[in-house]
This record gives structure tokens, C-alpha cells and sequence, in this order.
């Protein structure tokens, strides 16, 4: 009963110890001279802006915002008046995060809490009371809107505050106005995952379909005025910037046991 089971693990323990125990203690020398990454210091809870943060609104005015006159600072909190608001500052790549309120309301769909977040005066990321409350999928809270629905719906009920956190990428364009890389954005509601790298189609327009035209590299943010009281407040962001290394050396490999190097694409030194 046992010799078959014999037959076939001899072969299996053969390849077992075939490998070279010295292919354990390989490492790999990408050859490049990277820069110190920049230490940042983090705000004491996850909703405070850390030390390179661009603080936006801190419950106490409105100044780094154009168009604001018709807007309200009350009990810490910007709340939606008459017009749309745009930072003073432009943005291209960032990390933004923005705690949002919906007012209890008798309203349905689109007619409750209905605000959003605008990047580049183009493309829009949906706020909205979803919070047992239907309307369609891709203009929900969280939406990119006409594009893409959240994955999961995240909405804590009226009243009470919504957190996005936001990664923004900002779509590239050629010399001749064609488009190169399109926006990405990815996106916590209430700590969530709800966007995961979402490559956008173009802008959100509620009445046109999405296309990429054109423009700066750096904009201004917006919050939107939809005729509902929703309320803002702790909004900041962090501009982002990839660090560049410098290719110094070819890669390499290195082997720890014996200390023996070679170059990408030479065979290794065989063992003595």
C-alpha cells in the first residue's frame, strides 16, 4: 500500500534540494542614486494636516478662496451660499482631504445635499446625501460623476460628517494639445475605498459626454453651489511631486554568502 507513495516523492525531494541554497542570498543593485525623501510630520489624528499640508479652511475664514462673499463661516464649518468657490491657489497632482455635511432634508435624488468637489473646473467628484436615499448610481455621494459609482456606498446619515480623502492625478497633454496620460483619482469615503485609480473619461459635465480638452497643468479647486446648505470644513492639501533618482550605476547583482558580484546580463561567477 506505501509503494507508491515512495515512488513518487523520491523525485519531488530530489527537486527539492536542487535548488542552490547561495540563489537565497541574491540581491538585486538597481545601480541607482536616490535623493533623501523629505521628512513630513504627520497631524496627530488621521484628519489633521500634516507639516506640508496647504490648509484650505480651518473653521475660521474663507480667505484662501475667491468667489466666497455669498458663503457663511458658521460653528466652524464654510457653509454653501450663492455661487461656486475656487482656491486661490492652483493644483496639479495633490492629496485633498475634506469633511462634508448634508443638511436633513424631505427632498429625493439629486435635490438632497447636493454639492461636489470640482478639480481643474472640469472634473467632478460627487457629494450628495446617499444615505438611504436612491438616485442613480454614477451621481450618488462618491461618484465621479457620469463615469464611475462608488464601489461600495460609505454615507453616514444627515447631519453628521463625511470624510474623503483623495488622490488626485492630472491628465497630461502634448505639444499639440492632444491628450497623453489621462486624471486618475482615487478615493476613502468615511475611510473607504470607493475609487481605486479610476482613469477618467474626460470632464463630467452633467450635459454633455466626457472629453479631455486642453488646459493648464495647474488649476484651481471648486466647491459647488447646487441650491442645498451643505457644509464644509478641516480642508487641506498636500501638492505631490515623484522623487527622481539617477541612474549611476549598472544594475547589478550581489551574493551575499560568497560576496561575488556581476553585472545585468553576465552570467553569474560559478560557484568554486
Amino acid at each position: 500500500m506505501h509503494t507508491p507513495f515512495l515512488r513518487y516523492s523520491a523525485p519531488l525531494f530530489v527537486l527539492t534540494i536542487a535548488v542552490p541554497l547561495s540563489a537565497q542570498n541574491v540581491e538585486y543593485l538597481p545601480g541607482i542614486d536616490w535623493p533623501e525623501p523629505p521628512v513630513v510630520t504627520p497631524g496627530k489624528t488621521a484628519t489633521d494636516p500634516p507639516s506640508d499640508a496647504i490648509v484650505l479652511f480651518d473653521g475660521k475664514d474663507l480667505s484662501a478662496w475667491e468667489g466666497a462673499e455669498q458663503w457663511r463661516v458658521e460653528n466652524g464649518a464654510a457653509v454653501v451660499g450663492t455661487g461656486m468657490i475656487k482656491t486661490k491657489q492652483r493644483f496639479g497632482d495633490c492629496q485633498m482631504h475634506i469633511e462634508w455635511s448634508v443638511p436633513v432634508s424631505e427632498a429625493e435624488g439629486q435635490d438632497r445635499g447636493n454639492s461636489g468637489i470640482y478639480f481643474m473646473d472640469a472634473y467632478e467628484l460627487q457629494v450628495l446625501d446617499s444615505y438611504k436615499s436612491k438616485t442613480y448610481p454614477d451621481g450618488q455621494a462618491g461618484a465621479i460623476y457620469k463615469q464611475s459609482p462608488p464601489m461600495v456606498n460609505a454615507a453616514r446619515p444627515p447631519g453628521e460628517w463625511n470624510v474623503y480623502d483623495i488622490a488626485w492625478t492630472a491628465p497630461r497633454f502634448k505639444e499639440d494639445g492632444s491628450l497623453e496620460s489621462p486624471a486618475r483619482m482615487t478615493v476613502f469615503h468615511n475611510g473607504v475605498l470607493i475609487q481605486n485609480n479610476f482613469e477618467l473619461a474626460g470632464n463630467t459635465f452633467w450635459h454633455e459626454p466626457a472629453s479631455y480638452t486642453e488646459h493648464e497643468a495647474k488649476l484651481p479647486i471648486s466647491l459647488q453651489d447646487h441650491g442645498n446648505p451643505v457644509r464644509y470644513r478641516n480642508i487641506w492639501v498636500r501638492e505631490l511631486a515623484s522623487i527622481e533618482g539617477t541612474q549611476a550605476k549598472t544594475p547589478s547583482y550581489i551574493d551575499h554568502e560568497t560576496g561575488k558580484t556581476w553585472n545585468e546580463g553576465e552570467e553569474p561567477p560559478q560557484s568554486e
